[in-house]
């Protein structure tokens, strides 16, 4: 149940469920990003053993806090921290909520003249290194090499469906805050910030801690990107395109199964993305330089990728037969044969006017 929320008049109906993971019963703490409505959630949850047979032996508590942007949320972790702690050794004492709340209001909420259909930040056109001080309030140093490190070659299959605008589902068990970061990192690897790509495909968007209770707003969803605790979501394929179970990728559209395999392509763009991180690594280590950090050069990696692909396809298209050749896969960093599905994916999902003419290799 809601105990206690400011302001009153907001309708929290449902947030009981997001704020609290399925399953976090059998965990300590956790920290969970979630959706409700026009607004991003991050809550801190914390279980405390009472001896009390009316509370089970047990006293459960989550404090959050909802905001337009999920960007400036990870400011206040540790006052979610101290809160939600100091809620379950004192509880009904809310002064210090309210007094976040008064001072806080104003920065948190998005202000006159921006709705709800303000874009995240990590999709707007101008994207480049100079917004980065404003993105990495959003997670912890280190969330995107903890994220290559847990899906290794695989975020380069992550990366091709983010791209394609797919529904992706990340399913763990507790506790979810790491898993709110995938969310996150997915999201990252679909940056383009070349102007008119994108306004004929829906935004990205990370939809962070789903549960049951979401599934009736899931139904109507083209494209997110969510993770959840709950596996009963594993059955129902309608809700999803990728469901990702650990670090196994998987989905049931038999279109999307060569989208699944490993290309020379992909593991050439992988050795290069390890090979900048040691070099980066080197430079900090010998000079101490940590301007960029290993977060820009992650995102920037993808970024000048995604824009590569997205300019030979819009030079193409311009010209004059519109004609995609083996070289100009090649040239987009793609492997002609191995990543043909993707890009008649691609073409058909960003509306791009291109002839494919890389035929299929015949199988002796």
């Amino acid at each position: 149940m809601v105990e206690w929320c400011l302001p009153q008049d907001i309708d929290l109906e449902g947030v009981e469920f997001k704020s609290m993971a399925s399953g976090s019963h059998k965990i300590q703490s956790d920290f969970i990003y979630f959706r409700k409505g026009p607004f991003f959630g991050l809550a801190c949850f914390a279980n405390m053993p009472v001896e009390s047979e009316l509370e089970r032996g047990a006293r459960m508590k989550s404090v959050g806090i909802l905001s337009h942007s999920y960007t400036l949320l990870y400011r206040y972790m540790h006052f979610l921290e101290n809160q939600v702690r100091h809620q379950l050794e004192t509880p009904g004492h809310y002064s210090h909520l309210a007094a976040f709340y008064e001072d806080k209001k104003g920065v948190l909420h998005a202000g006159p003249g921006r709705g709800s259909s303000l874009p995240p930040v990590y999709w707007l056109p101008s994207i480049h290194r100079y917004m980065y001080p404003e993105m990495k309030i959003t997670h912890p140093a280190g969330c995107m090499s903890q994220f290559i490190k847990f899906f290794g070659e695989q975020i380069l299959i992550l990366w091709k469906f983010a791209l394609l605008r797919k529904r992706i589902l990340i399913f763990s068990p507790p506790p979810v805050g790491v898993v709110c970061y995938r969310v996150y990192c997915c999201c990252c690897l679909a940056n383009v910030s070349l102007p008119g790509i994108g306004g004929t495909i829906p935004e990205s968007k990370p939809f962070f801690y789903v549960n049951v209770a979401d599934i009736e707003s899931l139904e109507v969803e083209v494209s997110y990107v969510a993770c959840t605790t709950e596996k009963i979501f594993e059955e129902k394929q309608e809700l999803y395109d990728v469901y990702v179970d650990n670090q196994n990728v998987k989905t049931h559209h038999d279109h999307l199964q060569p989208l699944l395999k490993i290309n020379s392509a992909d593991r050439e763009k992988y050795r290069r993305l390890n090979e900048q991180r040691q070099m980066l690594l080197y430079s900090q280590e010998v000079e101490g330089d940590y301007n960029p950090c290993e977060e820009d050069l992650f995102v920037l990696f993808f970024l000048e990728q995604n824009n590569r692909i997205f300019q030979t396809l819009l030079e193409v298209s311009a010209s004059q037969d519109k004609t995609l050749t083996a070289e100009h896969a090649r040239g987009m960093g793609l492997d002609p044969q191995g990543d043909r599905s993707f890009l008649m994916d691609l073409l058909e999902a960003y509306g791009i006017d291109v002839m494919l003419v890389i035929d299929n290799p015949c199988c002796p």
